[in-house]
């Protein structure tokens, strides 16, 4: 097939031609966040993934910056600490991405519940103190009672219900935060390619060699970098297999399951997340995003086809008798479905699912009040560190651990490999830092040269470069600019969200006035510019990862579906063959995500 798309076509010749200081596998979320901290650090870097940009776990998440207040139920104070640290920093940097929003958590009289009132308030005021919430906060946390949380979830089953926490919690677009990130790097010099699989790692002198293939042009060729960065996700032990380490059997995926409905269908006015109710110590959350609500996720181990991992009967049984018992007046059924994924988490072998669970010690009320009375102390400076390390000891019964494993990633570096595996899209931004540590003593060690990383805490992502602490206000600012070159008022406020401080790039494509076919100039523009700064090869790239119509604007995809892929054969000047090939897998994609074959199975 052929794809005369100038970026790709110039930066696969830089592969051929350069010598990399650094060469990352892998163009999820955290090949993504290393990609911008060493190109900005001043490192030669290329970053490549076999599939589009962001197509395996980092599209499939259930879209949130989780906080995790769960794990205080486990004493787990340091990983909620780092959690809630490193969501803060990750809004700091992408502040058009995540953006807060209350997390609602229905507490029932059920001995296996995770929460009873009285430990919810407090594991809520524990939350608030290291997330760093002021009291005059909107997201203060706040206790309803059974009455309360009826009429604040009136279609909530209220058989039980005792109440109903409420606390600050985050949504994010996992796709999105992903290419901003690679288009930062880009944009600070590294070199970024999709659809090239890297088939073998050896040793090139003092560095390594990495043969690929392309897979859209079968073309066979290598790049030489001097340290490898193995961030492959579910294919981690793919790569240490082939690079002939040591480190081999690392990951265990879990599949993870999400279906939309129409919001009408399941109104709930912000994330809910609650016990599954089948004592399997999963967790459900319910989000509404647009017009449509989504729900999940399920968490079973996964040993098929890792490329294509598939929404199965089993698993809406699973989400959909979840959601009717938890919301009995819904009756939400398999025809209800608009779209689905389903997606793979990387998880480190034996550290636990999902969920977070683990064979530790689980908290008593009056355990948490204890620890609550500490921090306390330690947050009015009145005792120190040591001391609430000691009463987290005491409580949980064994030494607290405060490695990286225990917050679900590892890094390890062998023959000039830096290998990362596990983590979540929450840390991505501390992996990457992380990782920088490692290639900066390895160029110190081996290459006697000096890294000094960049303050990755301070360093905006593509698309974050305005202020922060006024993201509404910036939004708005960008909509009605827009507004003037008569983009309506809703599509304004879409494109600024999308875009952030890259909105002015769609501005200047808006100006040329040019419009496909059946396209606004709007729409024209955003696929412009999907297409020549955003990475885009085939439909699915922009429908689902690029703009996410795929998934919550489905009632838009019959009037764009055959403008776009007309526009995008003309742009990058596919024969008709490949035309036909780029709409079948496209179609293909759509009619999986929409469960149309499945659905047939209910009947």
């Amino acid at each position: 097939m052929q794809f005369k798309s100038d970026q790709r076509i110039s930066a696969i010749q830089k592969l051929k031609e350069d010598d990399f200081d650094v060469v990352i596998i892998g163009a999820g979320i955290t090949g993504a966040g290393i990609a911008l901290q060493t190109a900005a650090s001043g490192l030669r870097t290329a970053i490549i993934d076999m599939q589009d940009f962001a197509e395996g776990t980092s599209s499939r998440s259930t879209k949130l910056v989780h906080g995790g207040i769960r794990y205080l139920k486990t004493f787990d104070v340091d990983v909620v600490a780092d959690t809630v640290s490193e969501r803060a920093r990750v809004q700091h940097v992408a502040p058009h991405i995540p953006r807060p929003s209350h997390m609602l958590m229905p507490l029932y009289d059920d001995a296996e519940a995770t929460f009873t009132p009285m430990s919810a308030e407090v594991a809520m005021g524990i939350y608030d103190k290291l997330a760093n919430v002021p009291k005059d906060s909107p997201y203060v946390h706040r206790l309803l009672s059974a009455e309360e949380a009826h009429d604040y979830l009136p279609m909530l089953d209220s058989e039980g219900l005792v109440g109903l926490a409420i606390y600050l919690d985050y949504q994010n677009n996992d796709a999105r935060l992903t290419i901003e990130n690679i288009k930062q790097s880009v944009s600070d010099g590294a070199v970024a390619v999709s659809h090239l699989k890297a088939t073998s790692v050896t040793p090139d002198g003092s560095g390594k060699r990495i043969s690929v293939v392309d897979t859209l042009t079968k073309e066979l060729f290598d790049i030489k970098g001097k340290v490898v960065i193995n961030a492959a996700g579910p294919w981690h032990d793919s790569i240490t297999e082939f690079a002939d380490e040591t480190t081999q059997d690392a990951i265990r995926p879990t599949k993870g399951v999400h279906l939309v409905i129409n919001q009408d269908r399941l109104p709930v006015p912000n994330t809910v997340y609650f016990d599954s109710g089948f004592h399997d110590g999963r967790m459900l959350f319910v989000i509404p995003r647009a017009n449509k609500t989504y729900f999940g996720t399920t968490d079973t181990d996964y040993t098929g086809d890792y490329l294509h991992p598939k929404v199965e009967k089993a698993d809406v049984e699973y989400l959909l008798t979840a959601m009717n018992n938890h919301f009995p007046n819904a009756n939400i059924t398999v025809d209800d479905i608009q779209a689905s994924w389903a997606g793979l988490r990387p998880l480190i072998g034996g550290t636990g699912d999902y969920n977070g669970n683990t064979k530790k010690k689980v908290s008593s009320d009056e355990n948490l009040h204890a620890l609550d009375e500490k921090l306390n102390k330690y947050f009015k400076h009145e005792i120190d560190r040591e001391a609430v390390d000691e009463q987290l000891e005491s409580l949980a019964g064994n030494k607290k651990s405060t490695s990286s494993v225990s917050r679900g990633f590892q890094i390890k570096a062998e023959n000039g490999i830096v290998n990362v595996s596990g983590g979540k899209l929450t840390d991505y931004r501390l992996m990457a830092t992380e990782t920088m540590a490692e290639i900066a003593k390895i160029f110190a060690d081996k290459f006697e040269k000096t890294i000094t990383p960049i303050d990755a805490t301070q360093y905006p992502v593509s698309g974050g470069h305005f202020d922060p602490n006024n993201v509404d206000g910036e939004l708005e600012k960008y909509a009605e600019e827009l507004m003037k070159y008569e983009v309506n008022e809703v599509k304004a406020k879409e494109i600024a969200s999308l875009y952030g401080s890259n909105t002015p790039e769609i501005i200047e494509y808006i100006k040329t006035g040019v419009s496909a076919p059946k396209l606004s100039v709007a729409e024209t523009s955003m696929l412009h510019y999907a297409i020549e700064k955003e990475f885009v090869l085939r439909p699915i790239d922009y429908f689902l990862r690029r703009t996410n119509y795929l998934l919550f604007k489905s009632e838009d995809l019959a009037r764009l579906e055959t403008p776009v892929i007309d526009e995008m054969a003309k742009m990058l000047s596919w024969s008709d063959e490949t035309k036909q090939a780029m709409t079948e897998e496209y179609i293909s994609a759509r009619d999986e995500s929409q469960l149309k074959a499945l659905k047939k199975e209910f009947k």
